[in-house]
């Protein structure tokens, strides 16, 4: 019986690697109801939490000559500001569990993983759009727009491609 003690594990603290999910252009379209939910949420609840914050700070720095009524307000912000906090954690891990990227928080941008010539690319969609309409390779953060020749069950290949 042989074996590799100083062979570091390809997956720390014996966690299973999650396998990489490559979505087509029917499956984005068909989950962006339920996306576009989950980011609605997020981006109110970021916008919340931006309002919650500066009430905060200001209750937090005059602490000690706050009144009951401004002491009872201060710990309320505290305590909305956990909620919110856990709740946005929960909304960005459903999406990771639907195998999606949150690529700006702010706007509400989300990618969808895919390949396309080759290459992991990602479908991109944002808050107010109607449809996902745009595409992008991995790395690059310039959104394409879908070309209309990419059917759905259309392989995604190049124009030059055979």
């Amino acid at each position: 019986m042989s074996s590799s003690p100083n062979r570091a594990s390809p997956h720390p603290a014996g966690k299973p690697r999650r396998k990489d999910v490559t979505m087509d252009l029917p499956t984005a379209r068909q989950m962006l109801p339920l996306v576009r939910s989950i980011v609605t949420d997020i981006v109110d609840t970021q916008h919340r939490l931006a309002e919650l914050s500066v009430e905060q700070e200001a209750l937090d720095k005059n602490r000690r000559d706050l009144n009951w009524t401004d002491r009872q307000r201060r710990y309320a912000v505290h305590e909305e500001v956990a909620r919110h906090e856990k709740s946005l954690a929960g909304a960005e891990s459903e999406l990771a569990a639907l195998g999606l990227t949150l690529v700006d928080a702010g706007a509400g941008r989300v990618d969808f993983p895919t390949r396309i010539n080759g290459r992991p690319a990602a479908f991109s969609w944002q808050l107010g759009e109607d449809a996902v309409q745009f595409w992008r390779y991995t790395g690059e953060d310039h959104r394409r727009p879908i070309p209309a020749d990419w059917q759905p069950g259309a392989p995604l290949r190049s124009r030059g491609e055979p």
